[in-house]
C-alpha cells in the first residue's frame, strides 16, 4: 500500500552537539514529530529525518582542550540527542551523523555539482567569524561588545579570520533567491522570518567562503587537500544523505524536495539564502518550505550555556511526563512566535485540560458504561438530535477543523478547538445525568453511553499525534485496533457495530492523565 500513498518529508535542523540537549532542541523535536505523525495519521508516507552536525571548529576545539579524539566526543553527543529523541517518544525514520561516510559522500557529490556549474573558485579569505555561530559576518552586521571586542548579530564573539579557502559564487544567485521569494510566499515561514531574509538579501549578497584549512575534522573537500567543507554546505546536505543521496533511485527519488524544514529563526539564513543557491548551483530541487520557528525563553532570555539558563528536558520529561510535556509545549506556545513556559504553567495545563477535562471525561464515560452496562457495547440504540449534533460538530473538528490548522503548523489553534469540543462533550455529560437515567430510561442512558464512547473514540484519534503514548493508552481500553486510530477510521460509519460483533466489552477503566503536583522548589517565576 506505500507505493500509493502520498510523501511526505519533513526535518528538524540537525543540532550541534557541543553539549547536552536543552528544551528549545525539544522544542523544535516534538512540533516536527506531531507533523510527522499528523501526516501519517492522514494516510501519507512519511519520512522524518533529524541528526547531528557534528564538524567545524567548535567540536574539533572542544575535544583537543579534553585531549581526546574529535571523533570520541562526537560520538558522545551524538549519543545524547538519540537518548533524548527516545524519550520525548520521536518518531523519526532517519537518524543522520555528518560523521556517517555515506554523509560525506553525499556533501562531496553536491560540492561537485556546484563545482561543475562554475560556482567555486579558490581565493584568500579575510573577514570575522564567529566560532560558536559557525558563520561568517560582514563588519557591517557587528555590534560593539564590552572594551574593543566585536559581537555577531546573535551577541557571539568574533574574531579576525585569515586563510585559503574556496568560495561559492552566492553573488550570482540574488535574483534567483528574489525571484523565487516572490513566485513562492510560502518557501519562507512566517511572514516576519520572510521579510527579514528579504531585506537581507535586497542588501547585497557576497561571494561565500566554503572550505576551511586552519583544522581538519569536516568533509575533505574533493581534490583539495588540506581543505574540509565549511560547515554548512556540509549540515545542510544531511537532508539529502539521509535520504540516500546521491542515489536518486531510492528514497531520495521518492520524498525529495523536502516538504518542510523546520529550525530555529536564528539559522534561517542559512537555510533560506545559501541552502536554495547550493540546490540551484547543482541543479537540484528546492525543499517546499522553511519554517523557522522562534525561541522558548528561560525569564525572557534565550538558553544559553554561558548564561547558565539551560534548562534539561529529559528533567522535565521525568518531573511531568512525557506528553503531558507535549502538550503543553504545542498548546501554551503559538508556534512561530518567542514563548515562555515555567513549571507551574505546565502543572496547571496538564491538570485542567489533560487530567481534569479529557482524562475526567474519559474515566466516568468508560466507567458508567463498565458499571451500568456490564462493559457492553450497543450500536442499536436510537440518538436524540442533540447526541447526533455532538457527534457532528466532533467530526468536523477532527476531520476538517484541527487538521486544517494543523497543516499550517498552527498546533495551538487546532488544540484550542480540540479542547473546546472537550468541553462540549463534558458539558452534554452534566446536561444528560446519564446516572440519573438509569433508572427513569435506561434505553436513554444506553444512548448517552454511546454517544460519548463514539465521542471518546474520536477526541482521542483527532489529539493523538501529540499525546500519542496516552492517546493508544485509552484506545487500547476501547478496543480499537491499532490500524484503526487514523483519520480515514473516522469515516467507518460501522466502527461501532464491528466493535460489538467482535464481542468487546469495556472493563473497568484506568487513568490516562494522573493529577501532576508541582515538584519540591518550584513555583517562583520562569523555570
Amino acid at each position: 500500500m506505500s507505493e500509493t500513498k502520498t510523501p511526505f518529508y519533513i526535518t528538524t535542523a540537525i543540532s550541534y552537539p557541543n553539549g547536552r540537549p536543552h528544551i528549545g532542541h525539544a522544542y523544535e523535536a516534538i512540533a516536527t514529530d506531531v507533523m510527522a505523525r499528523f501526516q501519517r495519521a492522514r494516510g501519507r508516507d512519511v519520512r522524518l529525518t533529524t541528526g547531528t552536525d557534528e564538524h567545524g571548529l567548535k567540536m574539533f576545539q572542544t575535544a583537543r582542550d579534553q585531549g581526546r579524539p574529535t571523533i570520541e566526543l562526537a560520538d558522545e553527543m551524538s549519543a545524547y540527542f538519540r537518548e533524548m529523541y527516545a524519550k520525548l517518544n520521536i518518531s523519526f525514520d532517519h537518524f543522520m551523523r555528518t560523521s556517517d561516510p555515506a554523509h560525506h559522500a553525499a556533501s562531496q557529490a553536491l560540492w561537485r555539482a556546484m563545482e561543475a556549474n562554475g560556482d567555486l573558485y579558490l581565493d584568500r579569505y579575510e573577514g570575522w567569524y564567529s566560532v560558536r555561530d559557525e558563520a561568517f559576518y560582514d563588519e557591517s552586521e557587528l555590534v560593539q561588545g564590552e572594551g574593543e571586542s566585536k559581537l555577531s548579530p546573535q551577541g557571539t564573539a568574533v574574531e579576525w579570520t585569515v586563510e585559503e579557502s574556496w568560495f561559492f559564487r552566492l553573488s550570482n544567485y540574488q535574483d534567483k533567491l528574489l525571484a523565487l521569494y516572490t513566485e513562492n510566499p510560502d518557501f519562507i515561514r512566517p511572514e516576519s522570518r520572510r521579510n527579514e531574509v528579504l531585506r537581507f538579501v535586497e542588501g547585497g549578497l557576497k561571494d561565500l567562503s566554503v572550505s576551511r584549512t586552519s583544522f581538519d575534522w569536516g568533509v575533505p573537500v574533493p581534490g583539495s587537500p588540506g581543505h574540509v567543507m565549511y560547515v554548512w554546505v556540509d549540515a545542510l546536505t544531511t537532508y539529502m544523505s539521509a535520504l540516500g543521496f546521491p542515489d536518486t533511485d531510492g528514497e531520495w527519488g521518492k520524498f525529495w524536495p523536502a516538504d518542510i524544514h523546520m529550525i530555529g529563526k536564528d539559522i534561517v539564513r542559512f537555510h533560506t539564502v545559501y541552502w536554495p543557491a547550493f540546490l540551484m548551483s547543482a541543479n537540484l530541487p528546492l525543499p517546499k518550505q522553511v519554517f523557522g520557528h522562534g525561541f522558548l525563553l528561560n525569564r525572557g532570555e534565550k538558553m544559553s550555556k554561558s548564561l547558565g539558563n539551560v534548562v534539561d528536558p529529559m528533567a522535565l520529561a521525568d518531573s511531568f511526563g512525557v506528553d503531558p510535556l507535549r502538550y503543553y509545549l504545542l498548546r501554551e506556545v503559538s508556534f512561530g512566535q518567542d514563548g515562555t513556559y515555567s513549571a507551574e504553567a505546565i502543572v496547571r495545563a496538564a491538570n485542567a485540560d489533560l487530567a481534569n477535562s479529557f482524562g475526567n471525561l474519559a474515566q466516568r464515560s468508560l466507567s458508567m458504561i463498565f458499571k451500568n452496562l456490564g462493559g457492553e457495547l450497543s450500536a442499536d440504540y436510537a440518538p436524540a438530535p442533540g447526541d447526533i449534533d455532538l457527534l457532528a460538530d466532533l467530526h468536523a473538528m477532527a476531520t476538517d477543523r484541527l487538521p486544517a490548522e494543523f497543516d499550517q503548523l498552527a498546533f495551538s489553534v487546532g488544540i484550542e478547538d480540540w479542547l473546546r469540543a472537550v468541553f462540549a462533550c463534558n458539558q452534554y455529560v452534566d446536561t444528560q445525568a446519564p446516572w440519573a437515567l438509569r433508572k427513569t430510561d435506561p434505553e436513554r442512558m444506553k444512548a448517552v453511553l454511546m454517544t460519548l464512547f463514539r465521542a471518546v473514540r474520536t477526541l482521542s484519534i483527532a489529539i493523538r499525534p501529540v499525546v500519542p503514548t496516552a492517546a493508544d493508552n485509552l484506545l487500547d481500553q476501547m478496543g480499537i485496533a491499532a490500524d484503526a486510530r487514523d483519520f480515514a477510521a473516522l469515516e467507518d460509519g460501522e466502527w461501532l457495530a464491528k466493535l460489538v460483533a467482535s464481542g468487546f466489552t469495556v472493563g473497568q477503566p484506568v487513568p490516562i492523565f494522573p493529577r501532576l503536583e508541582l515538584p519540591e522548589g518550584e513555583g517562583e517565576g520562569e523555570a
